[in-house]
């Protein structure tokens, strides 16, 4: 039988609902003895807890009634973390209670204190409320809990992590001894079995959680970039997976404000959520989601508590969580109601066994990959065109006169171009990423980090006719090489230096453009070609200059540059004051090394 035995009126709301299952956790409040048992239930972000618990006090609040009678004081408390989840929580009792006639009010921040008083004062059924609120109503004496028969706390564990406890234990200390007290959390740690100990008796433990493999919906995937692109990265990633919907967790509200601002500048139909925006503004932010009028969601964990937007396919996690719960809840927010979702974490290289551990930490097995490169989104772009339901569902009507018009008027290759060509002017820019290695770095059997591999990106390798004679030295190679090719310092990957040469790397997708303005380069005294990669491996200073310590080369007007063997300034475009773009090979003095010798040892990072 696909429903147990629960209230008439609530059954029937189910079955307008088009609800022909229960879920676990509505099926395992709803077993034969536990009508007037208090309830300790675990259970996943997204598992129906709320029909759940509204399905579980059906008993206590109608016995055998069909309706509800006017209630001067609330009859059953749901206390929930934040805004958005009670007043989801309110939305979800309001169509489940709807033959039942029951009141249900809200009492949350932000909004008008007075007008929930008054409302209070007209007589609820059930108040759904946050801690903070309904404590202050209770001071204020418009929120009367001496006739309560049920208290439910919903998301116990948020409300606990957000400092909510003082709150709970005053509103609970309110309600009469004799109510039933139901508790729902993702996960029963100790202060929730604290909390459960003082407040509840004989209470039945549910667990739907432990049984079930974590999060079996989600595909979880771990992108590996360059410590400095972290936006640049995410860009390309929302546009590889191309979700109707997406979230993307920072972890400050600086970062949240930084990548807001880029993906806006790039295109996409954002909105952001933080903790200091009204109730208003964040009601307007959700409302734009939910009715696709924005497709990707920025926000930090505090401020999208209680968030729940349909049709979420994909979570990025732009800022590594801080712990494996954040990870979890996070992810949480897709893959749910038996719909599969991708969770992306961005991980700098230098945080990778940051990441390993977290991962670990959480048991969740995720796949490893490179930023997605232009060409990879690319041929997404072309694989969702061609499988547009534009292009596949069948025409309703051929007599159109603008459809007629256009088939006469153009053949079918300008036709096929023009709509390639508005499909695409409305896709959000891609970002130029260096690509970064996948593979986890060998250790030695002690632990310790094996040496770098000599091929830390795509690229093609050059060489330059100055080397450690000439007092060669990434901080000034690399402001040269970026002049002379039309390069930026990210373009650039291994750097060799040897006694009379240098050996670097230019990332493969910059090459052409590399050669291109090498050509036209005046360099007298320097020469750049192509080269075979090094033999002997990296060396003592060979660096991927995206990696650890960056090493910068002053700019000077004209060109010119500061940082070179003496530190002489540069005039014009040139080395050392010199116009053009010369190099001087002249072999300075002494004491210009760390050491003073005339070597030019790099400093380690």
């Amino acid at each position: 039988m696909p429903f147990p035995d629960t209230h008439p009126a609530l059954k029937r709301a189910l079955e307008a609902r088009g609800y022909e299952q229960l879920t676990p956790v509505q099926e395992a409040v709803l077993q034969p003895g536990l009508d007037e048992r208090d309830l300790l239930v675990s259970a996943q972000t997204g598992s129906g807890k709320t029909v759940a618990f509204g399905l579980a006090i059906a008993p206590t609040l109608l016995g055998d009634a069909d309706r509800l009678p006017p209630s001067p004081q609330p009859m059953a408390l749901v206390i929930a973390p934040t805004r958005e989840l009670a007043l989801q929580v309110q939305s979800e009792l309001k169509w489940l209670y709807a033959e039942t006639g029951a009141r249900i009010a809200s009492c949350i921040g932000g909004t008008d204190a007075r007008s929930e008083a008054r409302e209070l004062s007209r007589g609820v059924h059930i108040v759904v409320g946050t801690p903070g609120r309904l404590c202050d109503h209770l001071s204020r004496g418009s929120l009367d809990l001496s006739a309560l028969r049920c208290v439910i706390l919903d998301e116990a564990d948020e409300m606990l992590d957000m400092g909510f406890r003082e709150e709970l234990e005053q509103l609970l200390d309110a309600a009469p001894a004799e109510r039933r007290t139901l508790l729902f959390s993702a996960t029963i740690a100790r202060e929730i079995a604290s909390l459960a100990r003082r407040y509840q008796k004989n209470a039945e433990r549910i667990d739907t959680v432990s049984g079930a493999k974590q999060h079996s919906d989600i595909t979880y995937r771990c992108v590996v970039t360059p410590p400095q692109e972290i936006e640049r990265s995410l860009v390309n990633v929302l546009r590889f997976y191309e979700s109707p919907t997406a979230m993307v967790f920072c972890n400050t509200r600086m970062m949240v404000n930084q990548v807001q601002a880029t993906l806006l500048e790039r295109g996409f139909a954002s909105v952001a959520i933080s903790g200091e925006m009204g109730q208003n503004e964040r009601s307007r932010a959700i409302e734009s989601l939910r009715s696709g009028q924005a497709r990707v969601c920025v926000a930090t964990d505090v401020a999208a508590r209680g968030i729940d937007v349909p049709a979420l396919n994909l979570v990025i996690h732009a800022s590594i969580p801080t712990a494996a719960e954040t990870l979890l809840h996070r992810s949480g927010r897709t893959g749910r109601a038996g719909r599969k979702g991708t969770s992306v974490l961005m991980v700098p290289v230098s945080q990778r066994r940051k990441a390993e551990r977290l991962l670990q930490i959480a048991k969740i097995q995720a796949e490893w990959e490179a930023v997605p490169t232009a060409a990879a989104i690319a041929e997404q772009d072309k694989t969702r065109l061609m499988d547009d339901p534009i292009l596949t569902n069948a025409v309703d009507d051929m007599s159109d006169e603008l459809v007629n018009q256009l088939a006469e008027k153009y053949d079918a290759t300008k036709l096929a171009a023009a709509l390639v060509g508005l499909y695409r002017a409305r896709l959000p820019k891609v970002e130029q990423v260096r690509p970064m290695s996948v593979e986890a770095p060998r250790h030695t059997e002690r632990g310790e980090r094996a040496p770098r591999e000599e091929h830390v990106m795509a690229g093609e390798w050059f060489k330059m006719s100055v080397g450690r004679t000439e007092r060669a030295d990434p901080k000034w190679l690399i402001p040269l090489i970026c002049r002379l090719g039309g390069v930026q310092k990210r373009e650039i990957g291994s750097i060799r230096i040897d006694q009379e040469q240098t050996y670097f790397q230019i990332a493969d997708e910059s090459v052409a453009r590399f050669k291109s303005c090498l050509a036209g380069a005046d360099a007298d005294e320097v020469t750049i070609e192509p080269s075979e990669a090094p033999a002997g491996g990296m060396g003592p200073r060979g660096r991927n200059p995206g990696e650890g310590k960056r090493f910068g080369g002053g700019g000077r007007s004209g060109g010119g540059f500061k940082g070179g063997p003496r530190g002489g300034a540069g005039g014009g475009s040139g080395y050392k004051g010199r116009g053009g773009s010369g190099f001087s090979r002249q072999k300075p003095a002494g004491g210009d090394g760390p050491r003073g010798d005339g070597s030019s040892r790099k400093r380690r990072s």
